[in-house]
């Protein structure tokens, strides 16, 4: 009798502990976004990055030239901070016409006035590049 008792006690904790950990999102834990192509958040957080590299690169902001032009946002994962920390893997064509591959991390912060900043925007370490036409 104490032995079925026993096991079925064991039995609930265990589904309890797998139910509750299935599905949650740690915090700090870094996720892949699988609808990067439909998602229309991400693709504007990688608008969005493209932008502020070409304004600090004075790109657009009447510093001559043409600056990077978006194309799409090809990979992400995301993780909880305080706030959201977004890793855009972006596609984007320079000045020649040349596609090519950027990575960018991007802090969404919804509750301050200020709640998106691009805080690393640079050339992909897997670089891909391949001419437009």
């Amino acid at each position: 009798m104490m032995a079925m008792t026993l096991t079925i006690v064991i039995t609930t904790l265990l589904c309890i502990l797998s139910t509750a950990s299935c599905g949650r999102v740690i915090v700090g834990a870094r996720t892949e976004i699988s609808d990067v192509g439909t998602n229309k958040e991400v693709q504007e957080l990688g608008k969005f990055a493209v932008k502020e590299y070409n304004y600090k690169q004075g790109l657009n902001n009447g510093g001559g030239g043409e600056g990077l032009k978006f194309v799409e946002v090809v990979e992400a994962e995301q993780q909880v901070v305080s706030g959201m920390k977004y890793y855009l893997n972006i596609s984007a064509v320079d000045h020649n016409g040349v596609q090519r591959m950027f990575n960018s991390v991007v802090v969404v912060k919804p509750w301050l006035h200020q709640y998106k900043k691009v805080i690393h925007f640079g050339p992909s370490s897997t670089f891909h590049q391949h001419t437009t036409m």
